[in-house]
């Protein structure tokens, strides 16, 4: 079998069911499991998010997808020398993957036309059932049957644990700093699991766009920076966009410490297996009386207000 994967969720969900040998074409955000930065690069963004600040590339974004232009092109002759038989996709997102229809598209160009699977989750179980899928699909029941069962077991032992609880603070995740955008999908749906209340972002629906008003009514006890595509080291760099906003410095978050930068990329982000882990960092930032900090530095950091 030969798998291109253009969505680095599905790659991860992929090499997690033993697929890795499979894959033979990834796009250019594809950057885990490590080896994975071997495989063929077929998709390529027309937004460079290193060169931009959040300003730009929300600008840029918006100004393609009102045009009806996407951010992320197929490399044609890579895809055509990686000649798949089966294309690993999704409809969910077109800040998240290239067009399902360019997709569908140059999949047309092949010798033989490819089996298409497209991913559209929107909440954890969705996740879950994606995983599923996939097995499904490659002959690997038995190992997703495995993956979910464990991840399954990780989730409900963070319920379990929080369900205990007499604190449910409110919590903001922000998915973007400027503008201001509130995490949605999956997100409001960990913090839920974890115990907090989010109060910005609706479970099942898309991120979208608030604002900065909107937070400081909100009044968050915790927040939670998580941009989209971003790491630790680049939201750091993004923070200072906060400190200039009217109210920062009076949220309840702020005063008490409880400002968190997190990996939006690696645990937030991308619906696949390290959403779990992600909701255990969450556990973590919302509930440290009963989860012990065990988040490695690259994962979620406190933030220390600048003097």
């Amino acid at each position: 079998m030969r798998i291109c994967s253009l969505l680095p969720s599905a790659t991860e969900i992929a090499f997690a069911l033993g697929l890795g040998d499979s894959v033979v074409g990834v796009t250019h955000e594809c950057d885990h499991p490590p080896e994975v930065r071997k495989k063929r690069v077929v998709v390529k963004s027309v937004v460079d998010p290193h060169q931009s600040s959040s300003r730009e590339i929300d600008k840029t974004i918006s100004e393609r997808l009102q045009a009806r232009k996407g951010i992320y092109r197929i490399d044609l002759p890579a895809f055509k020398a990686a000649n798949p038989d089966l294309i690993l996709t999704q409809e969910l997102c077109d800040v998240c993957a290239v067009d399902y229809n360019e997709v569908v598209e140059a999949s047309r160009s092949l010798a033989q036309e490819p089996k298409i699977i497209s991913l559209v989750p929107t909440l954890l179980s969705d996740v879950l059932g994606d995983i599923e899928r996939v097995g499904k699909a490659t002959g690997k029941e038995r190992e997703a049957e495995e993956l979910v069962r464990c991840l399954g077991e990780r989730m409900d032992h963070v319920r379990e644990r929080t369900s205990h609880s007499h604190l449910q603070p409110r919590v903001a995740c922000l998915e973007w700093l400027d503008p201001i955008y509130s995490a949605g999908h999956w997100v409001p749906e960990m913090v839920e699991l974890a115990e907090g209340r989010e109060g910005l972002g609706k479970k099942g629906e898309p991120s979208m766009k608030i604002d900065w008003s909107n937070v400081v009514q909100y009044a968050p006890e915790v927040i939670v920076l998580m941009p989209c595509g971003f790491d630790i080291q680049r939201t750091l760099e993004e923070v200072h966009l906060l400190y200039r906003l009217p109210g920062w410095s009076e949220l309840p978050a702020v005063k008490g410490g409880r400002v968190f930068a997190v990996n939006g990329s690696a645990y937030f982000n991308r619906s696949g297996p390290r959403l779990v882990d992600g909701l255990e960092i969450l556990a973590q930032i919302i509930h440290p009386e009963i989860f012990p900090w065990q988040a490695a530095p690259q994962a979620a950091r406190r933030l220390v207000e600048r003097p």
